[in-house]
């Protein structure tokens, strides 16, 4: 068992199981943006969030959502003796006068007490009246349940409104027994620590005083990696469907500046972490790509460590493909980074663009003719040889009082292909095909087709065909 001089800061305390997380737990006592944890129950969120207010020395309010009135929040309403208004009568549970708050069950809140969490969250506002003690706000809840069920469902987790999800800066995955270590699970086991008061001796919110006064010295003048890092990383995102919101890079920035202060250092692990903890996808039961979210972390990445290869945002955020390969031409320096360009777009791209670029680009490619190593070659022909020779069974789904119809896609393809003539019209006609083998679904086949044409264009005005 690990001494107590090796515990974490949150061990220290009696909560274990977040380790792995905590210099971005620590970075939101320093930003004061919301917080929210998810996870399964019994694992220690509630804990967690009580431990720090303890430990801060905050007045504290813990308010279970699935239960709370309007009238608990803001106390019972009396008209103003001395004037017009209305005032509220204050008890020790309302919310006037907190420094921390933590809505537990957000995600059992009734709608319309939903609604009025906005101003709370996002404003430190209550019925449009300022609460300047508060710093902290802070949320708790369990996966969203499906329609399933099973021995994992919450039934009334319900997803949370994405427009309040967005207002919390960090998302933080509570363990469950399979995802702490050994030492946690002795820890987790040992009853010696029930009860126990959080009582560091004030070490901790020294600590949180002291980043706070770096952090609020230095955020208005922040490292440009650290800009860098999160512009790049949002912009291939979003590249990748995967949609984040201008709201949420200034939370990220700041928490990514806050846990480098915390840390004393700027790492690529850190800005794994962030980057994960920052995606709200999960407060409505969404699970973004992790190769999506995995590549805009290396492209990122990449860009922060290597000045040269910054025009890599640029070519994976271009909606066109045919200007995409034109920003490959023009700025690929060397092999490599043509490669990591080729892995970046193959995965964060819908796979009927991706198909459609690497059907475009490959006998290019496997002449030689582009900046790409032989990896991304391969990569380029692994997506584009089941459009080059397309062969086997095309099947789709009949109604049961329907017969002999149609594929459903080959109306909207025949649409497109119309027109067409020579080279063109039989690039088309393979490319959709292999559609139709692959179950490739195409957005919209006239515009692909017709940049699927360009790209060849541009290989052709360049001498690469």
């Amino acid at each position: 068992m690990a001494r107590k001089n090796e515990l974490s800061r949150l061990a220290g305390l009696g909560v274990y199981g977040f380790d792995a997380v905590e210099p971005l737990i620590l970075a939101a006592l320093v930003t004061g943006d919301p917080l929210l944890l998810i996870g399964p129950s019994g694992t220690g969120k509630t804990f967690l969030l009580n431990t720090l207010s303890e430990a801060l020395g905050l007045e504290h309010r813990h308010y279970n959502a699935s239960l709370i009135s309007f009238d608990d929040l803001v106390g019972f309403p009396f008209p103003d003796k001395d004037g017009p208004g209305v005032r509220f009568l204050e008890t020790p549970a309302t919310v006037w006068g907190a420094e921390s708050v933590l809505i537990d069950e957000i995600s059992r809140c009734k709608p319309e007490h939903q609604n009025r969490l906005f101003s709370l969250v996002c404003e430190r506002r209550i019925q449009g009246i300022p609460l300047p003690r508060l710093r902290y706000r802070w949320a708790a809840m369990n996966p969203c349940s499906s329609d399933q069920g099973g021995s994992g469902d919450y039934s009334g987790s319900e997803a949370l409104d994405p427009a309040l999800a967005d207002r919390f800066a960090l998302f933080i995955e509570a363990s469950d027994w399979a995802g702490l270590t050994e030492a946690e699970h002795l820890f987790v086991a040992d009853p010696a620590g029930e009860g126990r008061i959080a009582d560091d001796g004030g070490a901790l919110r020294r600590d949180v005083e002291g980043w706070t006064r770096a952090f609020d010295a230095g955020v208005g003048d922040c490292p440009s990696d650290i800009l860098r890092y999160v512009t790049t990383a949002i912009s291939a995102l979003n590249s990748a469907g995967i949609r984040i919101s201008p709201r949420r890079a200034r939370f990220m920035t700041r928490s990514l500046f806050a846990s480098v202060i915390v840390t004393g250092h700027f790492s690529e692990r850190q800005c794994k972490l962030l980057l994960r903890a920052s995606l709200p996808h999960a407060c409505w039961g969404e699970t973004p790509s992790r190769e999506a979210v995995a590549a805009a972390h290396r492209l990122a990445w990449d860009v922060v460590r290597d000045s040269d290869r910054r025009w890599l945002p640029a070519f994976l955020a271009e909606g066109s493909l045919p200007r995409k390969l034109e920003i490959l031409l023009d700025n690929c320096q060397s092999p490599d980074e043509g490669t990591q360009a080729v892995a970046e777009l193959l995965a964060m791209s819908p796979p009927d663009r991706a198909a459609a670029f690497a059907f475009a680009v490959y006998p290019a490619a496997a002449s030689g003719k582009l900046p790409v190593g032989a990896e991304g070659v391969n990569d380029l022909g692994k997506r584009a040889s089941p459009f080059l020779s397309a062969s086997g069974l095309i099947s789709w789904a009949e109604r049961l009082a329907e017969k002999d119809t149609d594929h459903p896609d080959l109306v909207r393809y025949a649409a497109a292909l119309a027109g067409l003539t020579g080279g063109r019209a039989e690039r088309a006609k393979q490319f959709f095909n292999g559609c139709l083998v692959r179950k490739c679904k195409v957005a919209d086949p006239a515009s692909l087709e017709s940049e699927i044409q360009q790209c060849v264009e541009v290989l052709k005005r360049r001498g690469l065909v």
